[in-house]
């Protein structure tokens, strides 16, 4: 349940009423009410809700908004839920709320445990979530953990907002870096067999590249030598990319990131599939062509330039196959398709869109999160090579380094569109300034002051005992906390609908701020039965809330630290 929202309802057909009563009484003059916006306060002084309603009004009713406030509060009926509404500033009208209505949320959350915070705001709406897709050619890198971290979060998010959500690797297994890499491979191949090579100056120099030849070598000698090298190219890879898509499984699954489809580029080319998209897109007017190429008439739909689609060799473009993927999310039914990408491919955004429109979906069904570049930090300097690989540093050496738990956090803790700076010393800090340590930290003492409460035989009490008496939880800190945890639901239906996982990061920090304020304040094993009852509920719920905001960004609820 979201109580949040069921109050933002109950204050919208209040201020509904007041404006009718106001407008009866010929106090305000209008056709029709806006939508009525309700906004949390940034400073607790202006209460708990604030709405605009009247300066939005102001113009129909040519009056003034601070004389349409005051019309309003003078017919608000405040019921047993508005403790006071003030005007203020030129118009805003803020609501202070009696905290009774805080006290049905103990009982929600141990009713919903793992359940509680979900929301039927999705509807049941299917959504595709595609992230990582990283070319096969390599190890997975920090962009790659990111985008990772990010991805599984939001789908997760997705999933407790009433979402059908399916997540997806684009696997590049198609174009020239699998030509690319399958001439390195046979370098490095003969390299190692001997033989003097010249290494492609566009091949893949990592060192993981010579490992998989030494791996194949070991098992099945020289045998692809006397092969002819179309052959024998075509062996390489298709043995080298198996080990690399085994390694990325196994690299995300050691993250906690596992995907419900692992789609194929070079599935596109052999189903024939390009070839019946580029044929709807020649059909609706959009393919010309020119110099021997077919090309994609992005200028007719606002772009600078045309696009190659298919090259005067016949070979399609990447853009091609990627419209053609675009055109199969589309073609399986979701209402609404999300991918994460690099920053590096913001040029590539509008493209995308408006190659959607011109094969007649609706752009606005998809949307493309653009994130930004991964800075890893070490004694307050730039790590910019990996010791391992010589290169950059990998998801696995990471995970390794910090753990998953401090990867994924910090991964999380951003917006997508900031650079992030990842600094190693304070992921593996045990400290207040490490965020993951200090919210983990938060569970585990939650636990503590649990298990000292049986070990003294107290029991936590059912939510619905005659005999927790809830109007006892009134101080600040017991009500702060109560309030934050009501806010879940809604921070989840908003997280998930506007694409923004780090919510869940901030919401996790500052509800294990809340909780130690109220430790620090309110003494829990009181003597005192029926307040230590009903705060050892609070304290459960807080457990409950913490540990499920931690399962969703992917992280361990540790009972003990």
């Amino acid at each position: 349940m979201n109580f949040v929202e069921k109050i933002r309802q109950q204050i919208r057909e209040g201020l509904q009423e007041a404006l009718q009563k106001a407008q009866q009484a010929g106090e305000i003059n209008f056709q029709n009410i806006p939508d009525i916006a309700l906004e949390v306060p940034r400073e607790k002084q202006h209460g708990h809700f604030a709405t605009n309603i009247a300066m939005t009004m102001a113009k129909e009713a040519r009056m003034n908004p601070r004389q349409i406030a005051e019309k309003i509060v003078q017919h608000y009926d405040k019921g047993t839920l508005v403790q006071d509404l003030q005007v203020a500033g030129p118009g805003f009208i803020n609501f202070t709320l009696e905290h009774n209505w805080l006290y049905d949320v103990l009982s929600a959350v141990q009713e919903q445990n793992e359940n509680y915070g979900a929301s039927t705001v999705g509807a049941g709406k299917k959504v595709q979530v595609e992230f990582v897709s990283a070319n096969p050619t390599g190890l997975l890198h920090m962009g790659n953990a990111r985008g990772a971290a990010l991805g599984d979060t939001l789908a997760n998010l997705l999933k407790m907002a009433g979402f059908e959500v399916t997540k997806e690797f684009y696997i590049n297994d198609a174009g020239n870096q699998i030509e690319n890499f399958a001439k390195s491979l046979e370098a490095r191949y003969l390299e190692l067999l001997g033989q003097e090579v010249v290494f492609p100056e566009e091949g893949y120099h990592g060192q993981d590249v010579i490992d998989t030849m030494s791996r194949l070598i070991e098992k099945e000698g020289d045998k692809y030598v006397p092969m002819e090298r179309e052959l024998r190219r075509e062996l390489l890879v298709k043995h080298a990319l198996e080990e690399k898509l085994q390694g990325i499984r196994a690299s995300l699954g050691n993250f906690g990131v596992s995907y419900d489809v692992w789609f194929s580029e070079q599935s596109l080319h052999d189903s024939g599939a390009i070839e019946k998209t580029l044929e709807q897109l020649r059909q609706n007017g959009y393919i010309y062509e020119s110099e021997g190429a077919l090309w994609f008439k992005a200028t007719a739909l606002g772009e600078e330039k045309d696009e190659v689609l298919v090259r005067s060799n016949g070979i399609p473009t990447y853009f091609a196959a990627d419209i053609t993927y675009h055109k199969d999310k589309f073609d399986r039914q979701f209402d609404w398709v999300i991918n994460i990408w690099g920053a590096d491919h913001h040029g590539h955004v509008s493209r995308m869109k408006n190659a959607v429109k011109a094969l007649g979906y609706n752009s606005d069904k998809l949307d493309i999160i653009l994130m930004q570049l991964v800075r890893l930090l070490k004694g307050g300097e730039i790590v910019r090579m990996s010791k391992r690989t010589g290169q950059y540093i990998t998801l696995d050496e990471l995970v390794e380094e910090v753990g998953k738990d401090a990867a994924r956090f910090f991964f999380v803790m951003r917006s997508a569109d900031s650079h992030l700076d990842f600094d190693l010393d304070l992921a593996k800090s045990q400290s207040a300034e490490n965020p993951v340590y200090y919210v983990q930290y938060a569970h585990a003492r939650i636990c503590s002051i649990l298990r000292t409460a049986q070990e003294a035989g107290f029991t936590v009490p059912q939510a619905k005992s005659e005999e927790i008496n809830y109007p006892l939880l009134t101080h600040p800190a017991e009500l702060a906390l109560l309030r934050k945890i009501a806010d879940l639901p809604d921070e989840v239906a908003r997280a998930a609908t506007t694409m923004e996982p780090h919510r869940m990061a901030r919401y996790a920090q500052e509800l294990a701020s809340l909780f130690h304020s109220f430790y620090t304040h309110c003494r829990v094993l009181t003597d005192e039965k029926e307040l230590r009852q009903a705060r050892l509920l609070l304290v459960d719920d807080s457990r409950i809330v913490l540990r499920n905001v931690l399962h969703w960004m992917g992280l361990t609820a540790p009972e003990r630290m």
